[in-house]
């Protein structure tokens, strides 16, 4: 089945996005789509973070392949690198992070190949029998692997594509059907970005979009209790304004969805009642294009609810010189569906081949696992300018 089941994926997945859990009550408090491997869709750098987690449509750096590999071919320098680490939910355990490395290559002005991985560290867990002996221990780890490559189509208008493979290790083969997860996926995305002048002020627009982790059902246990992965449809745009020759800002905004099925609920019939039941099981035995295509219309609350499941991300940045930048930003999720909701704050330096970014999570609530989330970036930049990512464009490269 695709929604909640008794095994260790899902007991661990309220934990790792700190989402409300779903009400077992005749009508639902919540209704919050799960799928397998959540942390292929958790932002893995300090920059995106401090902006709310938008991503689609900023300046491209080497973290482009995780929000919209589309940006790939607009990169500046000939090589970059970039490694990220975020010590995560720490307002429940200390042994639980985040890492992620990224780096990429320019072929000609128009063309770049890239490498990622995220490596998802869980901590240590103890098992326990139904009688609450404790049966062993076992840390948990999920990774991902990625390759990507990126083309510009003309001055302003690129694509790319990505491929992936996620291993999920939940369990540690503890329990005769229990076994690691593994799932290969795609992504595709698309930017465009154009230098505009209005009045006397210089702007530049870029919009992007991207579809993500489009691939084969993840299972722990039998093949038949196959799960989702977080297909997710990410749109989004960015306006920059250079205020003078040492300043400018970029405001940006994302829209998300997940391209899975919804979670099917009859108000006033309990979860175990026969109907929902059987419903759900037919939702989670669809095919991965029927499923991609019937979750924009499969909300049991109709076309309400599906305006529920859009997450909405939003941030400024301001750069200095091409040297310091500040950061706001602000993630949006439908207390319906999850209800993360919080600030981000974040710091940005870039000289000569070096650059650092830190961001910090500010929740809508101190309860919120989610609180006093930090998360760092470094980004190293080889044989181009030395402005780094946030440097002006050449001739044939505009940038926000």
């Amino acid at each position: 089945m695709l929604f909640p089941k008794p095994t260790a994926s899902y007991l661990l997945l309220p934990a790792l996005l700190g989402v409300a859990s779903v009400a077992q009550a005749q009508q639902p408090t919540t209704n919050t789509i799960t799928t397998a491997v959540p942390f292929v869709t958790i932002s893995p750098d300090a920059r995106s973070a401090a902006l709310g987690d938008a991503g689609a449509a900023i300046s491209p750096d080497a973290n482009a392949p995780f929000h919209n590999v589309g940006k790939l071919g607009f990169l500046q320098n000939p090589y970059g690198l970039s490694g990220s680490y975020t010590p995560w939910l720490r307002n429940v355990t200390d042994d639980m992070s985040i890492s992620a490395v990224s780096g990429y290559k320019k072929f000609g002005q128009r063309a770049a190949l890239a490498a990622s991985l995220t490596y998802f560290d869980l901590g240590e867990i103890q098992f326990r029998d139904i009688n609450n002996v404790e049966t062993g221990s076992f840390n948990p780890k999920e990774y991902s692997v990625a390759i990507s490559y990126g083309q510009k189509l003309s001055d302003n208008f690129g694509i790319g594509a990505t491929a992936r493979y996620i291993r999920s290790n939940l369990t540690g083969n503890q329990g005769q059907d229990s076994r690691p997860g593994n799932a290969l996926a795609v992504d595709l995305g698309a930017y465009y970005s154009r230098d505009l002048t209005i009045g006397a002020a210089d702007y530049n627009l870029a919009l992007g979009g991207a579809v993500s982790n489009i691939g084969n059902k993840i299972t722990y246990t039998r093949a038949d209790q196959a799960d989702f992965l977080p297909t997710n449809l990410k749109l989004g745009a960015a306006i920059t304004r250079e205020l003078d020759a040492y300043n400018k800002i970029t405001f940006t905004v994302d829209a998300n969805k997940l391209l899975v099925p919804t979670p099917y609920y009859i108000e006033g019939k309990l979860p175990n009642d026969p109907e929902v039941i059987a419903e759900n099981d037919r939702r989670s035995n669809l095919s991965i294009t029927r499923g991609i295509f019937s979750s924009f219309n499969d909300a049991p609350g109709g076309f309400s609810e599906e305006m529920k499941e859009i997450n909405l991300s939003a941030g400024a940045e301001y750069w200095y010189n091409d040297l310091l930048a500040a950061r706001v930003g602000y993630f949006y999720e439908n207390s319906f569906k999850g209800d993360r909701q919080y600030l981000s704050l974040g710091l940005g330096l870039r000289y000569q081949v070096f650059g650092a970014d830190a961001a910090y999570l500010v929740p809508n609530s101190k309860a919120n696992p989610l609180a006093n989330t930090i998360r760092v970036s470094l980004h190293f930049n080889f044989n181009g300018n030395q402005g780094g990512d946030a440097a002006p464009a050449d001739d044939t490269t505009p940038t926000n």
